[in-house]
C-alpha cells in the first residue's frame, strides 16, 4: 500500500509541474497575435542547442499518431493496447494550434511559413505577410548566420511547400522552378530525399536546375551507391531519390523495395554530413506522404510513412544519445488531412486494425501498376471491361474478400469500377463525385475506403482539417515546449534554444 500511496502522489506532483508549466507557457505565449515574439521571453535560461533537429510529419496530428501505434501494437498481439512510437515517448510533450491568416484551416504553404519564420501568412504562400510584399528570415538562415551547418530532407519533392518554407520565399507554392532556383542559391549544405517538380521551368524552356545546383557547387548524387559512398567533409551535397513514384516523390514506404533508400537513410546521412561542423547544425526533416495518404483516404499508406517517420527520428534520438548536453530534437504536425478517425458507425466500439496489415501496396503504387494498365488494354473495348478481371489482384493487394463484403460494399465497388473506367450509367453531379471520391480514381478511394472502415478507420475529409497537432521535444530547451500554443511559437522556441536573437531584426 505504502508504495501505491507513494506512486500516486508522485504522479500528482508530475501532472502539477506539468499544468503550472503548460499555464505559464500559455500565458506569455502568442496564441491570439501569432506574432513573432519570443513565448517564453526570458524564461529560457539554459545552455543553447548545439544541434537542433526539427520534424514534421505533414498532414500528422494525433489521429495518425495513434492509428500508428495501434498498428504497431496490432502487428504484435491482440490485446488492446498500443505500442509508443519512439518520439512519442519524448519527455515533453504540447499542443499546437494551426490556423493560419486566412483560415481556420491551413494549408502547408502558411502553416509551414509560421513554423520556419514564426509568422502567419495566407494559404499558398511561403515567407511572405499577406500583402506578398514583405519577406521573412527563417530559422534555418538563422542558424546559417551562427555558421552552423544546415539541412533539409523531405520525402516529397524537396521543392513542395514544406522544405520550401525553409529556404525560400514566393508569393505561390506554386512557383516551383523559382523555389527550386533559391534552393541553389542558398547555401545550404544538404538537400535530400525527392526531386524537383518543375525542373525546367512550368514550360520546360529555363536552365535544369541540376545544371544551376552544381554551377552553385553542390555534388548530386542520384543512386544508393552514390549517396552512401557520401562521406563527412563534402562541401554540398543535393541527393535525389533514384526512384520517384509520383509528382517528383520518394515512394510510401508501403512501396518501397528492398535496397531503396528511406527517409531514415537520409537522415542518417545528414547527420553524418552535417556533425563535423564546430558549430553544430540544423536540419528540418519531413516525411510528406502522411499527409498525401490522407487526402487520399488510405489509412495504410498513412500509418507505414508514420512508422517510417519514427525511424527517421529515432537515428536523431541515437545521435542526441551521444551528445545529450547539446542537442535539441522537435518533433511536430504542420496540419491535420482527412479528418482521420479511430472509429467508424460500422464497427461501433471496435476495431480491427490487423486488417490494414493485409495490405500491400498504397493507392497510388495499385493506380499506376494495377489499374492504369487495365484501363489501357481495355480502352478499345471499355465495355468488356468488369470488375471480376480484378478481384483477384484487389483481394491480394488489399486483402479485400469481394464475397464477404456486404451487398452495399459491392455495389459500391461496382458503381466506382463503372466510373474509374468511364463507362458509367449515371452521371451524377461534380459536387457528388467529389464527396465520394476526392478526386481520385473512384476504384482505388472506395476500395481503401472500404478496407479502413472494415478496420474501424473513419476520414471526413479529402483536405486538411482544423485540429491542433501535438509537438514532442527532447534535449536542450525542451521545457520551452510544454503547454498548449501557437505554430508560431514553435519558431520562437527554436530560436530561444538555439540562442539566437531574433528581436534585433
Amino acid at each position: 500500500m505504502k508504495s501505491k500511496f507513494h506512486t500516486i502522489v508522485k504522479r500528482l506532483t508530475v501532472v502539477t509541474f506539468i499544468l503550472l508549466m503548460s499555464v505559464s507557457v500559455f500565458a506569455t505565449g502568442t496564441l491570439e497575435t501569432g506574432s513573432a515574439v519570443p513565448s517564453s521571453g526570458s524564461t529560457y535560461k539554459g545552455n543553447s542547442a548545439k544541434y537542433v533537429f526539427l520534424f514534421i510529419g505533414d498532414g500528422m496530428a494525433t489521429p495518425q499518431i495513434n492509428a500508428a501505434e495501434s498498428f504497431a501494437n496490432a502487428r504484435k498481439s491482440d490485446d488492446v493496447a498500443i505500442e509508443h512510437l519512439r518520439f512519442a515517448q519524448f519527455p515533453v510533450v504540447g499542443l499546437t494550434t494551426t490556423y493560419d491568416a486566412g483560415s481556420l484551416i491551413t494549408d502547408s504553404a502558411s502553416a509551414g511559413t509560421a513554423i520556419a519564420s514564426g509568422h502567419k501568412t495566407l494559404s499558398g504562400v511561403i515567407n511572405m505577410d499577406v500583402s506578398k510584399s514583405t519577406a521573412y528570415k527563417t530559422i534555418a538562415e538563422y542558424a546559417k548566420e551562427m555558421g552552423k551547418k544546415v539541412g533539409i530532407v523531405s520525402s516529397v519533392s524537396i521543392d513542395h511547400a514544406t522544405p520550401a518554407c525553409f529556404y525560400a520565399k514566393v508569393p505561390s507554392r506554386g512557383n516551383m522552378y523559382d523555389i527550386a532556383v533559391q534552393l541553389t542559391e542558398s547555401g545550404f549544405d544538404y538537400f535530400g530525399g525527392g526531386g524537383f517538380a518543375q525542373p525546367t521551368g512550368k514550360n520546360k524552356d529555363q536552365e535544369d536546375v541540376i545544371s544551376l545546383a552544381r554551377k552553385a557547387g553542390y555534388t548530386y548524387v542520384n543512386s544508393p551507391e552514390e549517396f552512401r559512398a557520401l562521406k563527412g567533409g563534402t562541401q554540398k551535397v543535393l541527393a535525389v531519390n533514384s526512384y520517384l513514384q509520383n509528382s517528383s516523390a520518394m515512394p510510401y514506404d508501403i512501396d518501397r523495395k528492398e535496397g531503396d533508400l528511406s527517409l531514415a537513410d537520409y537522415t542518417a546521412k545528414g547527420i553524418e554530413l552535417l556533425s563535423d561542423d564546430p558549430d553544430g547544425f540544423f536540419m528540418m526533416v519531413e516525411a510528406g506522404k502522411i499527409d498525401w495518404a490522407g487526402h487520399a483516404n488510405d489509412a495504410a499508406a498513412s500509418i507505414g510513412d508514420t512508422l517510417a517517420f519514427d525511424e527517421a527520428i529515432t537515428k536523431a534520438v541515437d545521435f542526441a544519445e551521444k551528445h545529450p548536453e547539446e542537442t535539441l530534437i522537435v518533433v511536430t504536425g504542420d496540419h491535420e488531412t482527412g479528418g482521420m478517425t479511430i472509429g467508424f458507425a460500422g464497427t461501433k466500439y471496435s476495431t480491427f486494425f490487423d486488417e490494414i496489415a493485409e495490405q500491400k501496396m498504397s493507392f497510388t503504387a495499385f493506380n499506376q501498376e494495377i489499374l492504369a494498365p487495365y484501363k489501357e488494354e481495355m480502352s478499345a473495348n471499355i465495355e468488356d471491361a468488369q470488375l471480376a478481371d480484378l478481384l483477384p489482384v484487389i483481394e491480394d493487394a488489399f486483402g479485400l474478400d469481394y464475397d464477404a463484403l456486404s451487398e452495399v460494399q459491392r455495389n459500391e465497388l461496382e458503381i466506382a469500377f463503372d466510373r474509374s473506367m468511364g463507362n458509367e450509367m449515371i452521371t451524377p453531379r461534380i459536387e457528388d463525385v467529389y464527396l465520394l471520391y476526392g478526386g481520385y480514381e473512384p476504384l482505388t478511394v472506395k476500395i481503401t475506403q472500404i478496407v479502413n472502415q472494415i478496420a474501424g478507420i473513419g476520414w471526413t475529409s479529402y483536405s486538411h482539417t482544423g485540429v491542433p497537432v501535438a509537438t514532442f521535444a527532447k534535449g536542450v530547451g525542451q521545457e520551452l515546449f510544454l503547454g498548449y500554443y501557437d505554430n508560431t511559437d514553435i519558431f520562437d522556441k527554436m530560436a530561444l534554444a538555439m540562442g539566437i536573437d531574433t528581436i534585433s531584426d
